[in-house]
């Protein structure tokens, strides 16, 4: 993805977040400078990867295939391991109108998505065979706003404002908008993008950046060459 998207992108998600009556943290105005200043000072936002993240999972057709996303709070699997401390994580993402975001699941993390608002959020689920991986001929259960629900393998839930669908461990899940775009919340045990993400099709979880012009703020794929 070119920078000049990158930073396009940021600016109309603000737009929308602030439009539904939030407002992201301080440390998400910081330029990259400001950012480096105040690293020392940082160190638990650059140890959590909290903050900016865009990608197009490396395929380079974001508006089909993407997702933005934006890390406020993540605790450290140390402590998820402990089992004490900040075991938890809470996310703002937002899914455009058709825009996928593909097939995956997650070996450690459960995970509550919510529509915090926008059109309808369409969640397509299955279950996993007995290793994990992904079945196409399994569903199983899920709790929809604390109530049990059984699914077929592939159903599309529909989720309204307000409206939540909560994921274990090798619940295989895809999601998109319908209608327009939505702003997904998203809470959750300690979240680890590097290693947590386990996808049906070979793809990349970060973007390939093209640097045409200068970021307005770092991605949290841009700490380990800005932060280093």
């Amino acid at each position: 993805m070119k920078r000049s998207r990158i930073n396009a992108i940021m600016a109309e998600a603000d737009e929308m977040i602030r439009r539904h009556g939030f407002t992201l943290p301080p440390f998400a105005r910081w330029s990259p400078d400001a950012f480096v200043a105040r690293k020392d000072n940082a160190r638990h936002v650059i140890d959590a990867r909290c903050g900016w993240d865009i990608t197009d999972y490396g395929a380079g057709r974001y508006d089909e295939m993407g997702l933005f996303l934006f890390t406020l709070r993540n605790g450290l699997l140390s402590d998820l391991t402990a089992g004490r401390g900040m075991c938890y994580a809470e996310k703002l993402l937002i899914s455009k109108q058709d825009q996928l975001s593909p097939m995956h699941t997650h070996v450690i993390k459960a995970e509550d998505i919510i529509n915090r608002g926008g059109a309808t959020l369409v969640v397509e689920l299955y279950g996993s065979d007995d290793a994990g991986g992904f079945a196409g001929d399994r569903g199983g259960r899920v709790f929809c706003d604390g109530l049990a629900r059984d699914f077929a393998p592939g159903e599309k839930l529909k989720l309204a404002p307000g409206e939540s669908v909560t994921l274990r461990p090798g619940d295989w899940h895809a999601f998109w908008g319908e209608g327009g775009d939505v702003l997904i919340g998203e809470v959750s045990t300690v979240n680890d993008d590097e290693t947590d993400n386990i996808f049906r099709e070979p793809i990349g979880r970060f973007a390939e950046i093209e640097e045409d012009e200068a970021p307005t703020h770092l991605l949290v794929s841009d700490y380990r060459t800005w932060l280093a």
